[in-house]
């Protein structure tokens, strides 16, 4: 590792730890030369395929673009950002699992719509309403028909509040 005061490679590591994801490195080093200490932070690279959008456009995957839209989404919702983060870790673990080299943009919109729903509904409805494309409002009568609860489910509830 290169010294970034004195360009020496002559440096040494002085203290290694796993930082909070379990996927990165976080190590102090020194410079034997000058002296200066620095930190640095190893991260796992993983090759993700390239998405091919609707209209035949290729572009390299981007988790800023994934989380910007997530967020976008789930703005003004009660997540916190560390749900969101690991939202795309897993998404970009799935990715990376498949072993392909392109991707379709509508499959990863499927990936982010099925991580949406376990973190929230209406961050899910949000997201599908622009991502499918609805035609007429029934189409998102469906969607909201597939979020919500079971009729039963709202009568326990019914009957737990007139308990009380």
């Amino acid at each position: 590792m290169r010294c970034p005061s004195c360009a020496s490679q002559d440096t040494q590591v002085t203290d290694t730890r796993l930082a909070d994801s379990g996927l990165e490195i976080r190590r102090r080093r020194r410079c034997l030369v000058c002296e200066k200490r620095f930190k640095t932070l190893e991260v796992i690279q993983v090759s993700l395929p390239i998405v091919v959008k609707r209209n035949g456009a290729r572009a390299e995957f981007s988790s800023i673009k994934l989380k910007s839209s997530m967020s976008l989404a789930l703005r003004k919702r009660p997540v916190s950002t560390d749900s969101i983060d690991l939202a795309v870790r897993q998404i970009e673990e799935r990715l990376s699992t498949l072993g392909e080299k392109e991707i379709s943009s509508q499959r990863i919109g499927e990936f982010v719509m099925r991580e949406l729903r376990k973190i929230d509904k209406v961050g899910y409805v949000r997201f599908a309403s622009v991502y499918r494309s609805f035609e007429d409002v029934y189409d998102f009568q469906d969607l909201l028909d597939e979020v919500k609860p079971k009729k039963s489910h709202l009568k326990t509830k019914k009957r737990k509040k007139n308990t009380k």
